[in-house]
């Protein structure tokens, strides 16, 4: 009997635990001095704040249990164990994303290796095109909230231990850290906006009827990462602060095509900016911790 192409494709059998697992031990064995509290996601274009760290470790992801290759450009695919200043810090150099095909639970697996190793606190950033005509690129964005058009929930399937089946998601981007960011930024004299984020699934880019709809529902910027990770970090008691780098506008809002390089060069033009605020924040957390 021939499978009918209509009928919904089944979900792939849970096999995070034992991937959680061989991750955690391997990442932890390579972890030296004092254990971090804060661990940092880095998006397109964003890498160059990990030639701030001392006495670094990076880790490719090929060398990690259960981790893909980050294939996207851009990504450079390793885990970084080292302190920022003075602060002992993760950074993940590069992310996985749903639109290359892997599944939630794959996408998530950093953040949940975070958990166990004990982080804290949870700072997120990205590239995202911009959707309000207040945001001009290249300029940073905190996010204050996001909405989720990816269709996709990382909580779906088995609940794991220490993870909330209904994290509480009204304060979801921590406004104590917000108002940090914000201090820090006006310190170092940092231009930086507050808006809500749209998490879409790509790979391509919003077309120009799309990014009105995005508007007119009250989103700021829009980008295809972010949001899997944050409601993954919330579940694991995670505070998170998140902080997308304006890259582009919208299609419709800009007589220039978009494209992925444009992306990755506004995203180092931020990089400056963006490497002054992510420490600010770090130091501000690790005198308080």
């Amino acid at each position: 009997m021939k499978a009918d192409p209509f009928s919904p494709t089944p979900l792939p059998p849970y096999r995070l635990m034992p991937d959680l697992a061989l991750a955690l031990s391997s990442v932890r064995s390579q972890i030296s001095g004092a254990d971090p509290k804060i661990a940092v996601v880095l998006g397109s274009g964003l890498g160059g704040l990990s030639e701030s760290l001392v006495e670094s470790n990076r880790i490719p992801y090929s060398e990690i249990p259960g981790f893909p290759e980050a294939t996207v450009t851009g990504h450079a695919g390793e885990l970084i164990l080292g302190r920022l200043d003075e602060t002992p810090v993760i950074l993940q150099n590069g992310r996985f994303h749903l639109y290359e095909g892997f599944d939630p639970a794959i996408v998530v697996l950093p953040v949940r290796l975070f958990a166990e190793l004990g982080i804290e606190y949870l700072i997120v950033t990205n590239a995202a095109g911009g959707l309000n005509p207040m945001l001009r690129p290249p300029t940073l964005m905190l996010i204050s909230d996001h909405v989720n058009f990816m269709w996709r929930n990382p909580l779906i399937g088995k609940q794991l231990d220490r993870e909330h089946r209904w994290p509480n998601v009204s304060d979801l981007y921590d406004s104590e850290l917000r108002d940090i960011a914000s201090a820090v930024a006006l310190h170092c004299g940092v231009s930086l906006a507050e808006g809500v984020y749209a998490g879409v699934l790509g790979p391509s880019f919003e077309t120009p009827a799309e990014v009105k709809m995005l508007r007119q529902l009250g989103c700021d910027a829009v980008g295809m990462s972010t949001v899997p990770e944050v409601i993954t970090a919330r579940a694991r008691g995670i505070k998170v602060l998140g902080i997308s780098s304006i890259t582009n506008a919208g299609s419709g809002l800009s007589s220039n095509p978009l494209s992925h390089g444009e992306v990755l060069d506004a995203g180092r033009e931020l990089s400056g900016d963006l490497g002054f605020l992510v420490r600010g924040v770090v130091e501000r957390l690790g005198i308080d911790g």
